[in-house]
């Protein structure tokens, strides 16, 4: 919490905005060594690699319905798919360690996760419902990083929004006259409090000043 000389107290959230910059950055990291390979490097992209991990997921255990997205659409087009891969993952990187597009570099992350996890990490038809999970978290790990990056993007603009566009909103849209008095407010806050301090009645000040003139008569 954070509070003003004569301000109501607003709430802050450095403390976890830095924790979500941090993991931010590290999955960065994470997809620029994933992509850097792969853009640099021939083996993924025009050496087949691509096509030997579609396979290695075809064999070890796609969920059901991506097996015929695998065969007939992925390995179809396996060469534009794999430099689209390639080029993705060192986007994503840049974007997240950068801060730059992180909302659609981390929407971006989320699909590519899941299609990960859809395609490679099927435990079985008989596998009991936690073993879903169990078999799906080098992907699904990432996909709630992912997930938390595009949430926390939008409390963030959100929070951004409330605390200091509003109030500067409203500003803007008072009188010229409206908003010189809140420009002027120590001046106005003086004003008030003259204006809450009794006022002397006119006969009690000419009955003073009377009073005081006569004593001053008498002493002469």
């Amino acid at each position: 919490m954070m509070e003003g000389p004569d301000s109501k107290a607003v709430p802050t959230h450095d403390s976890s905005t830095r924790a979500l910059a941090g993991l931010r950055i590290a999955v960065g990291i994470l997809f620029l060594i994933f992509g850097e390979y792969k853009v640099f490097g021939t083996k993924f992209t025009l050496g087949g690699g691509f096509e030997y991990w579609i396979n290695r997921f075809l064999a070890d255990g796609a969920y059901p319905f991506m097996v015929p997205v695998l065969k007939n659409c992925v390995l179809q087009c396996a060469k534009p798919i794999a430099f689209l891969v390639a080029y993705g993952e060192l986007a994503i990187g840049l974007g997240l360690v950068l801060g730059i597009l992180v909302r659609p570099a981390s929407i971006c992350g989320l699909v590519y996760m899941l299609t990960l996890l859809f395609s490679s990490n099927y435990p079985g038809a008989n596998a009991a419902f936690w073993q879903y999970f169990g078999a799906s978290l080098d992907h699904l790990v990432l996909a709630l990083c992912f997930a938390e990056f595009v949430v926390g993007t939008l409390i963030n603009c959100r929070f951004i929004y409330t605390f200091e566009k509003k109030p500067t909103e409203q500003l803007s849209r008072m009188d010229p006259s409206e908003n010189d008095r809140c420009g002027s407010i120590g001046i106005t806050e003086q004003k008030n409090i003259n204006d809450r301090r009794p006022r002397p009645d006119a006969r009690s000040v000419v009955r003073g000043e009377f009073c005081r003139a006569d004593s001053t008569s008498r002493n002469g």
